[in-house]
C-alpha cells in the first residue's frame, strides 16, 4: 500500500467511525491537524501511532491494510458475535451469507 492508499484507506476508516480529523486528532493527544496531515500525504505516522490509530477506529493493522475489507470493525463485530457458535450453527451462518451475496 502506497502513501496516498494509506491517506485514503485513513480518511475512510475515519469517516466510517463518524469522527472528524480534528476530533480524533485531538483524541489521540495530538495536535488539531495530525490527521488532516496524514490524509493529505503530508505526514506519515510512526509505527507506534499507526497501532493507537488501529486501536482508536477498532480495526487490527491486517484489516487496515486489506483494502477488500469495506467495514474492518463490522467484520471484527460478526466475528466476535461467532464465538461459541456451534458448528451447525455456524454452517447456517455460512449458508445465509452466501445467500445474501447472490
Amino acid at each position: 500500500m502506497d502513501k496516498r492508499a494509506f491517506s485514503q484507506r485513513l480518511a475512510a476508516l475515519r469517516i466510517q467511525k463518524g469522527i472528524s480529523a480534528r476530533d480524533m486528532s485531538l483524541s489521540l493527544g495530538q495536535s488539531a491537524g495530525y490527521i488532516n496531515n496524514i490524509e493529505n500525504g503530508v505526514n506519515f505516522p510512526s509505527m507506534s501511532m499507526f497501532f493507537l490509530i488501529c486501536d482508536f477506529l477498532n480495526v487490527s493493522e491486517r484489516d487496515f491494510f486489506d483494502a477488500d475489507l469495506p467495514s474492518p470493525s463490522k467484520a471484527r463485530e460478526l466475528s466476535e458475535a461467532c464465538r461459541g457458535l456451534s458448528d451447525d450453527q455456524l454452517q447456517n451462518l455460512i449458508a445465509l451469507i452466501r445467500d445474501l451475496k447472490k
